[in-house]
Formats: C-alpha cells, sequence, structure tokens
C-alpha cells in the first residue's frame, strides 16, 4: 500500500498561529474542564479559529469507545460522565460571546443512549444563557438508535451534522465499527423528525477512495436529504493511522464542490484543510440565504 504521507505538498503548509485569542481560548477551556476537537483531533485551522474566537467543543470525555484508524482522538474505556460538563459548555460560549456554537463527542457505546441526552442537556443550558446563539451538532451514530436521536433532535438543534467520512468500499478498513447505510440512515432520520433542521455530513479523501466513488456518496446523500457538505484531505496523524493513499489537489476539490451544488446541496466546502465545522456559522448562514 502506498504511503504519501511525507510527501506534503504546498497547499496543505499550515501558518502556526499561537496569539493573544489563542491562549485566552486555551485557558478559559482549561479552567471549564473543557475539551475541544480542534485539539483532540489536531485539526490544522487550530490557529485560524482560535484566532477568530470560535472552537468545536468535544462533549462526553475525551476517549472514544471506537478505534477509527483515521481518527487521532484517544480511544479506550472512557471515564465517568461528568455532570457539570453541559453548564461549563454554556459558560464557555457565553463568555467568548459565541453567535454560533459547534458540539460533537467521542462515540459512547458504552452509554445506553449514546449520550445523547448529554447532547440535549447542552443545547438547553447555551440557549438558557444565549438563546439567539446557533447550534450545530456534529453526532456520532448511536449504533442506530432511532430513540437516541430523537432526544437529539427534540432539542432542536440549527445544524445536525453526521459524517459517513469515506466510501462504503473502503468502510470496514476505515471505520470498522460503523456501517454506511447506518450513517445515510441517521440524515435521514434527523430530517424526518425536524422538517426545518440543516442536515449536513463530510467526507475525507485521500484514502483510496476514486473520483467516481466520491460522487455516488454524494448522491446518496442528497437522496436522504442532506443540505450541507463538507469536503477536505486526510491527513495522517501519525504512523499507527492509516496512510494517505493521495494527496487531491485543490482544482479537484472545486470541481467537486461545483458537482454539489448543481446536484442540490445548499451549500458545499470543499478544499484541503476544510474538516467538518470549519467556517460552520457561514456556512449555515450561506445555506440559509440560499433556501430563502
Amino acid at each position: 500500500m502506498t504511503d504519501v504521507s511525507s510527501q506534503c505538498p504546498p497547499w496543505l503548509r499550515v501558518r502556526i498561529r499561537n496569539g493573544k485569542e489563542y491562549e485566552e481560548i486555551q485557558h478559559l477551556l482549561r479552567g471549564l474542564n473543557l475539551h475541544t476537537v480542534c485539539e483532540e483531533a489536531g485539526c490544522p485551522n487550530i490557529g485560524e479559529c482560535f484566532g477568530q474566537r470560535t472552537a468545536t467543543f468535544l462533549i462526553l470525555g475525551d476517549t472514544c469507545t471506537r478505534n477509527c484508524r483515521f481518527c487521532a482522538i484517544g480511544h479506550g474505556q472512557p471515564g465517568p460522565l461528568d455532570e457539570t460538563e453541559p453548564e461549563n459548555v454554556a459558560e464557555a460560549v457565553e463568555r467568548l460571546g459565541l453567535k454560533f456554537a459547534v458540539i460533537t463527542s467521542v462515540t459512547r457505546d458504552d452509554l445506553p443512549d449514546g449520550g445523547a441526552h448529554v447532547y440535549a442537556t447542552c443545547m438547553a443550558a447555551i440557549r438558557r444563557r444565549m438563546p439567539e446563539c446557533g447550534i450545530e451538532v456534529l453526532i456520532p451514530d448511536f449504533q442506530g438508535s432511532k430513540e437516541a436521536l430523537r432526544t437529539v433532535m427534540e432539542a432542536q438543534p440549527d445544524v445536525l451534522n453526521h459524517n459517513v467520512e469515506t466510501v462504503p468500499r473502503l468502510y470496514l478498513q476505515v471505520r470498522p465499527q460503523a456501517e454506511y447505510q447506518r450513517s445515510l440512515e441517521v440524515i435521514r432520520r434527523a430530517k424526518e423528525m425536524l422538517p426545518d433542521v440543516l442536515t449536513k455530513s463530510g467526507l475525507m479523501l485521500g484514502l483510496g477512495e476514486e473520483r467516481e466513488e466520491v460522487v455516488a456518496v454524494m448522491h446518496d446523500l442528497r437522496e436522504v436529504g442532506c443540505s450541507l457538505l463538507t469536503i477536505g484531505q486526510y491527513l495522517r496523524p501519525s504512523s499507527g493511522h492509516l496512510p494517505i493513499q493521495r494527496h487531491w489537489k485543490p482544482d479537484e476539490f472545486r470541481e467537486l464542490a461545483e458537482i454539489g451544488q448543481e446536484m442540490g446541496f445548499l451549500h458545499v466546502e470543499a478544499a484541503p484543510l476544510v474538516r467538518s465545522s470549519y467556517h460552520a456559522r457561514l456556512q449555515a448562514n450561506m445555506a440559509k440565504e440560499s433556501h430563502r
């Protein structure tokens, strides 16, 4: 299997930014015992986002019960839930003055509802403090539980995000504890439960997928009512993770964005460094504007 991980093209080189805002947000998060996917997953955009006083909150702890071979987040047996986490997230949102908050989590297959009630509690806590703040939740599949998904949807997120991550052919290799059809079903059910919600998903490229397979996944997402899509380049977190098979070029991402727009997505964010929550507020606002 070819590995081009060490051959970093110029469009993937990111200037590290550790300014005042970056340090302030880190201090705030540590003081509230909060985690961000920005830090845990080694996001290349962390400097830009922290510099703009935005962050994607990682709830339910920092240890995942699954072991996806692309992900930098630690896996194993998680500890008990932090009962103060929802209020701490809401306090961070308030102190940062956020107009749009993104909440995601590790996967907690050890919990009866996969942690769905914590998502709902976080949303309620944010709205008590910051009623005008928009909320996007990037959820796991809850092992296909319709009841767990309903718990999240009844809290009425503005954007419901669930990533399919890769093409069906690579699922066993990339996401061995997930199922492609189950992920599509999450998006379809979410739209049925809350018709006005913006549904969203994401793909990473560079794991060996073919262009035609990517376009097919985009068609599948539209079939289940997905409104927003992010597409970015997979970057190998360590030598223990899956190797990079190919670096997709910026113009190839632009072509996929154009194809997605033609398919009817309200917005497609596609570029090498795009991640699920990158420019999340902007994406949601653009989608709402185009839907009017």
